[in-house]
């Protein structure tokens, strides 16, 4: 253990032992009283702090383990000793079955199913009187004894104490061994804490039960101190105390629940003139560390003396077969006909493929392809419709995430999900342990626990990550965050490897060196699976491409055949069994440039999507942005509607700069954004959903929404139905319909054909031209290329969050610039 937290623990159990054989009657039950509220708080810590839950029901648990003791000592004689393991049993077997119930639900879910049994429990003491003595309770507890001595009130001080100091220090064993590890990995992320083999309910469930037996052990001493116990010491407000003393002492930190029990116990007393306003006061003092210590006391403590740690030295070289060659046979990974249906929306349809050790796979297609949809169905984050998922000899079709992860199956996300309350080394820790849960004492950071450090670090120095191992993961930068991903699906020993758009925010070179990192991966020999927007590095890396388009397989083989194939050119540009009617000949846009954007960067967290982007917007126009996925087209729409602000450059709107306005200023000004996705509000009907279209306007008529919605027949006939009931493209019409509606001086479209069928692409495309034959001026991001480029005037196409190329919409259509940005290089 650290040197200087065990000098803490030393100068507490000296201080409270000390305290314990000098202090009088009164500050003895007071300290015995701390000792237990730390006991119930180390629970606690335990469901709050590594797990991520809270509970408001424990004061229930220290209720059973107070009646249990008392209830066998008086009614039939048992020795304390012999009622401590009852007590402990009950409320394991209470703890582990209310947590499979209450674990089910989460949020405010949660806190109301223990609110519930906390009340349960106490009216239980009320009503069975011949057990618990009712409203009277239960009198005349016998002091614990040992060799027949009683050991008296200062006894059980002491022995309150011990069983303190010893729970705090099972804490920190357990923060640092595979079951905290594996609780904090599911605080942080379950999904991946799921892909890493780690089983999230069983976790969770173990956490509970944990928590509850504490605050059993601490009933029964708090039965043994008090030699009484009635219900009304068993109230809803004494869990709220327990709950306090974890949250303003440091939720997480293992000598949080200490200052807190000092804090809650103390402090009434301090005051005991103000009892009166006792609720206030806490009230206060929460709301005091919530602003100025969110992490509590002790969090605030340990940030204010934290120390540098000293820099690791560089890992002995070690074999690409020890790091990734793992499964003894280069095992396929085998797809048959795999399926899912979404209601009645076909998501994937009968997909097969054969994914083979040792080569890169990569699975492309456009937008709303069913991509990420087939690679959750391989690793159990969805149950198929139908069909198999063959690993070698194992079946993992319909297994749960954990299980498929233990098959041999790894992954990464398109947003890095990191354990990111965790260090760099944590992370990797969690992923070696596949899920198992070893010794919940035995640290694995220890120098016991070499060999897996070891194997950590040179992991991360595989995959070029080349920072600090005791970094938290939250804090790495996007590019290490990515390698670390990478390293954490590694650490697994898996025999597939899949990623997902592992390439998404990252600049050339660093896509240069992970083309390389993920080609050598495949030549250790393990089945690489990728999906990926960026075409350059597919064509580069791949063995074998599938394509998807709607859910099916359209075609596979090898890139250049696959770059080659009509269907596939056909999927990504769209419109060729499209209708639609071009601009009028002759045409001119008006003199007056509405929207000029320069030089605008923007990102999210540490990641940087839009590098220089600049366009112009003329009135009357319809211009059309155009790319691959991933090439920043929807980030580029979010920073001009001020959902994402820029971190550089300007957006001029009609004269006025609008890179600092809020949304909603921004809205009001004209700038009107159909966002991706519809995002109509569900439980609202179609005409309400218009009517909050126009709510910045005051000078809307009588029947101007009736009309709005009676210029989109799809929508006309259901205006008072819910808009959550309507079709995708229903919704879509509706979303188009609540932007104009506000009378936009420019109209952002992103991806309005997403996810229609072609009766409804062609409706849609046909209220986009008579909008812009009505003067209507119109920012489109579309999928569909060439559809696009039909009813547009000009265009834009972007490349990794560059505008690389700008013409007229009759110049774009054969330009092969337009087929390299969605199929990369041939």
């Amino acid at each position: 253990m650290n040197a200087p937290r065990d000098s803490i623990l030393l100068a507490l159990a000296a201080t409270t032992l000390a305290f314990a054989a000098l202090a009088d009657q009164y500050y003895l039950f007071l300290l015995i009283i701390g000792a237990l509220t730390v006991i119930v708080g180390v629970g606690l810590n335990v469901l709050m702090g590594l797990t991520g839950l809270v509970s408001f029901g424990h004061v229930g648990f220290y209720a059973i383990g107070a009646y249990a003791t008392a209830a066998l000592s008086t009614k039939l004689g048992w020795s304390f000793w012999w009622t401590l393991p009852v007590s402990m049993l009950i409320t394991g077997v209470l703890g582990a079955l209310l947590g499979l119930v209450a674990l089910r639900v989460k949020g405010p879910y949660l806190a109301m199913v223990t609110i519930a049994f906390g009340f349960v429990v106490e009216f239980t003491a009320v009503e069975w009187e011949h057990v618990t003595g009712g409203q009277n309770g239960l009198m005349n507890i016998p002091y614990p004894a040992l060799a027949g001595w009683s050991l008296g009130e200062r006894g059980v001080a002491i022995a309150a104490v011990v069983l303190m100091l010893a729970t705090l220090v099972f804490y920190k064993l357990l923060v640092r061994s595979s079951w905290g590890l594996a609780m904090r990995a599911v605080r942080d992320s379950e999904i991946a804490a799921g892909s890493m083999g780690v089983n999230p309910l069983a976790v969770r469930t173990l956490a509970f039960t944990l928590s509850a037996v504490l605050a059993g052990v601490a009933g029964s001493f708090y039965a043994a101190a008090t030699t009484f116990v009635t219900p009304s010491a068993f109230s809803f407000f004494q869990s709220i105390l327990f709950v306090l003393a974890v949250v303003i002492g440091g939720s997480g930190r293992t000598y949080g629940p200490v200052i807190g029990a000092a804090i809650v116990v103390a402090l009434p007393e301090a005051l005991s003139d103000l009892a009166e306003y006792r609720v206030l006061l806490f009230g206060v003092l929460l709301l005091a560390v919530l602003r100025f210590a969110p992490s509590g006391v002790a969090g605030a403590l340990a940030r204010r003396w934290s120390r540098a740690r000293p820099e690791e030295p560089a890992p002995a070289p070690v074999s690409a077969q020890l790091l990734v060659g793992a499964r003894p046979t280069r095992e396929a990974l085998e797809i048959d006909a795999l399926g899912i249906t979404f209601g009645g929306l076909r998501a994937v349809a009968d997909v097969s493929t054969r994914m083979k050790a040792g080569q890169v796979t990569s699975i492309i297609g456009p937008n709303g392809a069913g991509k990420t949809t087939l690679l959750n169905l391989i690793c159990g984050f969805y149950r198929p419709s139908g069909g198999a998922v063959r690993l070698g000899a194992a079946e993992l079709a319909g297994q749960p995430a954990f299980k498929v992860a233990r098959a041999g199956i790894a992954r990464t996300f398109q947003t890095p999900q990191l354990f990111d309350q965790m260090t760099v080394l944590e992370n990797l820790l969690v992923a070696m342990e596949g899920g198992a849960l070893h010794s919940p004492v035995n640290d694995l950071e220890s120098d016991a626990a070499g060999a897996a450090v070891h194997r950590a670090r040179a992991l991360l120095e595989y995959v070029g990550y080349r920072g600090d191992l005791q970094r938290l993961a939250g804090d790495l930068a996007h590019i290490d965050k990515r390698l670390l991903e990478i390293a954490r699906a590694l650490a697994l020993r898996p025999g597939v490897l899949m990623l997902d758009e592992p390439a998404a925010g990252l600049n050339h070179s660093d896509k240069v060196a992970l083309a390389k990192l993920l080609r050598t991966i495949a030549d250790a020999g393990l089945a690489v699976v990728l999906i990926e927007h960026d075409m350059t590095l597919v064509m580069g890396i791949s063995d074998h491409i599938v394509v998807l388009d709607a859910g099916r397989r359209l075609a596979h083989g090898k890139p250049e055949a696959v770059r080659a194939d009509k269907a596939v050119i056909e999927a990504y540009l769209g419109g060729a069994q499209f209708s639609t009617r071009p601009r009028a000949p002759g045409w001119r846009p008006a003199p007056d440039q509405l929207l000029v954007v320069k030089g605008v960067n923007a990102g999210y967290g540490g990641t940087q999507v839009l590098h220089d982007v600049g366009l112009a917007l003329d009135q009357g126009e319809l211009v059309a942005v155009l790319g691959a996925n991933g090439a920043g087209k929807s980030t580029l729409m979010k920073s001009l509607s001020g959902l994402l602000k820029p971190s550089a450059g300007s957006v001029m709107f009609v004269g006025k700069e609008l890179g600092k306005l809020a949304p909603h200023r921004i809205a009001r000004e004209g700038l009107v954004l159909v966002p991706e996705g519809r995002q109509v509000f569900p439980e609202l009907s179609v005409l309400d959903n218009v009517r909050m279209g126009a709510y910045t306007r005051t000078d809307l008529e009588p029947g101007e929404v009736e009309a709005m919605v009676q210029r989109f027949p799809s929508i006309a006939r259901r205006m008072h139905g819910r808009a959550g009931l309507l079709s995708g493209g229903e919704q879509q019409m509706l979303a188009i319909a609540r932007g104009l509606i506000a009378k936009p001086k420019v109209l952002l479209l992103d991806e309005p054909s997403l996810g229609l069928a072609p009766a409804l692409i062609n409706e849609l495309f046909k209220v986009l031209a008579d909008l812009r034959d009505q003067g209507m001026t119109i920012l489109l991001v579309d999928q569909m290329a060439a559809l696009a480029l039909a009813v547009a005037d000009r265009g834009y196409v972007m490349e990794s969050g560059e505008i690389v190329h700008a013409d007229t919409a009759e110049a774009l259509r054969d330009d092969p610039a337009l087929e390299r940005a969605y199929l990369g290089q041939a």
